[in-house]
């Protein structure tokens, strides 16, 4: 089965609704499941649930079919969320704008890639949709 796999804040801002949005739509045109992915950062001490991200999730969308709610523990969200996508074997990412270019910057100061975009999909091995928040 496809896997579509989606970065999102919580609680949920505008910018990770859209997103989230634009990625339920996505796996219902594919017929695939959706991993909704929330980080946590050792840093922030704070702790979020995955009862928590569904239930805002679905609070916002209703029941998402083929649904999967995963909270990872990190000190780099970018890096945390590469590793997850990597490890689900994702076909899609959909990401924010706004993460687009917090990769971006990151990504700048470790390697000399002007395409951030074509780096990130020659080193995921899956399809980068960027969702614009409005």
């Amino acid at each position: 089965m496809t896997r579509v796999v989606v970065p999102v804040r919580y609680p949920l801002s505008k910018h990770s609704r859209a997103t989230l949005e634009s990625a339920i739509d996505t796996a219902k045109e594919r017929d695939a499941a959706l991993t909704v992915l929330h980080v946590n950062l050792y840093q922030n001490g704070k702790r979020v649930s995955r009862a928590d991200l569904k239930r805002a999730t679905e609070r916002a969308f209703g029941t998402v079919p083929h649904a999967r709610y995963v909270v990872r523990r990190g000190f780099l969200v970018e890096e945390t969320i590469l590793d997850e996508v990597a490890a689900e074997e994702a076909d899609v990412v959909v990401i924010g704008s706004k993460q687009m270019g917090r990769w971006r910057r990151m990504l700048q100061k470790v390697v000399d890639e002007p395409d951030i975009d074509e780096y990130l999909r020659r080193n995921l091995d899956c399809e980068v949709v960027t969702v614009e928040a409005e």
